[in-house]
């Protein structure tokens, strides 16, 4: 009797089913888990240290991410949100949905000193027009050429209401044209072909020749150096400087994995995730890496002045300035 149950309680544990690993869900924008991407490289490194399983969500670029987010409420299941910037760091806190990181600022490698609470930086960039060297053999060398220049030279721009690089044109613009960007847009107008929904549809239609110039980021030529070994996508110079642009994590309040959450933004701080960034998502590490940039980088535009609106800026005025813009491009 007792040989009978000993086998019958092994052959339960062998047909028991695993523990099954706890997930974390994170959502973040499209391009971040492609194929190309630092999501598949970054997802094997952190399972290996947490016997877990990550799960990305996509629904799109930043902004229409957080408008996911405001929709589902504390009905989220997500555990991490990776992509949006500090142009929407003061709305996203005001829904209530975040919890402080609990990190040490100082661990931020940003341009300026990190002080948000709530929220931890894991790339920075710099906006630029990117153009077809092939195509276009004179670039507009500053914003108001842009504005100003031969309509029949289009640009591809993405929606502000949809994509952080679109948002922070239009920051761009209006950090230089102040109350006069309506008339700024009238003008750059007729020079636009199309105004895609995220970053990656508005890329592919440049790479396909659509249009000579794109808005993108100065490091945006690093990838076709290094990935393609060309050097005929650049990015222009402008006199009146660069936005910039940082991009965040941060947890979420009402997650099931807490712990789990907490040590993902850790992770994603040190070596493991921050030595795919510039190769990979083509930006500036915010954190530790075990190696220095790649030399491409030192080729990169470098920009002369640096514009940047404070968080609580963007977000008082986000709304009046995207109204502006529809109304000066209606046609």
């Amino acid at each position: 009797m007792k040989k009978t149950l000993t086998a019958l309680f092994a052959l339960l544990t062998l047909t028991a089913p695993a523990m099954a690993k706890d997930t974390l869900t994170v959502y973040t924008y499209d391009s971040f888990v492609a194929e190309w991407g630092p999501g598949p490289k970054v997802k094997e490194a952190f399972e290996k240290t947490c016997d877990c399983t990550v799960e990305w969500v996509t629904p799109g670029d930043a902004v229409a991410m957080l408008n996911r987010l405001k929709l589902e409420g504390k009905n989220t299941k997500a555990d991490v949100v990776l992509g949006l910037d500090t142009n929407l760091t003061t709305e996203a806190v005001k829904t209530g949905l975040f919890a402080r990181h609990g990190l040490d600022v100082k661990e931020a490698k940003t341009p300026t000193p990190w002080t948000d609470e709530y929220f931890m930086p894991f790339d920075y960039g710099y906006f630029a027009v990117v153009y077809d060297s092939q195509t276009m053999k004179d670039p507009p060398k500053s914003l108001d050429e842009l504005v100003n220049g031969d309509p029949t030279q289009k640009i591809i721009l993405q929606d502000p209401r949809s994509s952080t690089p679109g948002l922070g044109f239009l920051l761009w613009m209006k950090q230089v044209y102040g109350d006069k960007a309506a008339d700024a847009w009238k003008k750059l107008s007729p020079r636009i072909l199309t105004v895609a929904p995220g970053w990656s549809e508005a890329y592919a239609l440049f790479t396909k020749g659509e249009a000579p110039m794109v808005l993108s980021y100065t490091t945006s030529p690093a990838y076709h150096v290094i990935a393609e070994n060309t050097d005929r996508y650049k990015a222009a110079s402008f006199a009146e400087g660069h936005y910039m642009q940082v991009e965040v994590g941060g947890l979420v309040e009402g997650s099931q994995h807490k712990e789990l959450a907490a040590k993902f933004l850790a992770f994603m701080m040190q070596p493991g995730f921050q030595d795919q960034i510039p190769t990979n998502n083509w930006m500036f590490p915010a954190g530790a890496t075990s190696a220095p940039l790649p030399p491409a980088f030192d080729q990169l535009v470098k920009p002369t002045k640096t514009l940047l609106y404070s968080p609580d800026e963007v977000d008082q005025n986000r709304r009046a300035w995207i109204d502006e813009w529809l109304n000066a491009t209606a046609k």
